[in-house]
């Protein structure tokens, strides 16, 4: 039985999408980030990080979100995760891309602008991430001028990833990047990105 640990307001929200798209049934823990439950000695075993989320199946723990979703579309020979090496390449690239180039990033900006008390914002540190924002959502739109999903004409797991990270950009202003917005609404208007969408309460 796969369980998976984590909540829809975390990168969770990637590997709840992934079991979505590929029909899994599954036991969900529902941690949040640094909630009693990711704090216990039991948790612990499964991640010494102590972060969400992570997979239990059958006694193959796994956590990073990314990992994860990679693992589960191979086991379960989704074509979501081409056999071809070079797209099954491409894939990899744009997901270890996303860690770097926007992940925290698209997380400062919302954080230094809505999501913290207004106080405890801080200006600069927004400024900042917006601009390394800017510079990430350049690349998508240039590639998505070149075919309609990131690694081609099929929805695969980049698209997943990098879209599941992109959540927050569902209410930014992205009209200087028609491409990328048409590609992110495409992304979570597919019944299992709304499913998990939903999921966050």
């Amino acid at each position: 039985m796969l369980t998976i640990y984590g909540h829809a307001k975390s990168r969770g929200v990637r590997v709840l999408w992934m079991a979505g798209e590929l029909g899994l049934a599954y036991d969900h823990k529902d941690y949040l980030p640094r909630s009693p439950g990711t704090q216990t000695p039991q948790f612990k075993a499964l991640n010494a990080n102590l972060r969400v989320p992570v997979i239990d199946d059958d006694g193959f723990v796994l956590s990073e979100s990314m990992a994860i979703n990679f693992y589960l579309a191979k086991k379960h020979k989704s074509p979501l995760l081409p056999t071809d090496p070079k797209i099954e390449a491409l894939v990899l690239q744009w997901s270890l891309w996303e860690t770097d180039r926007l992940d925290r990033q698209i997380v400062n900006h919302a954080r230094h602008t809505s999501d913290l008390p207004e106080a405890e914002r801080k200006p600069e540190v927004a400024k900042e991430a917006w601009n390394e924002c800017v510079a990430a959502f350049d690349v998508l739109e240039a590639t998505l001028g070149k075919s309609e999903w990131l690694t081609g004409s099929s929805f695969t797991v980049a698209d997943l990833n990098v879209a599941g990270a992109m959540f927050r950009g569902l209410v930014l202003d992205l009209s200087k990047w028609p491409k990328t917005q048409a590609w992110l609404k495409r992304c979570w208007d597919r019944p299992a990105a709304q499913k998990a969408k939903a999921m966050r309460g």
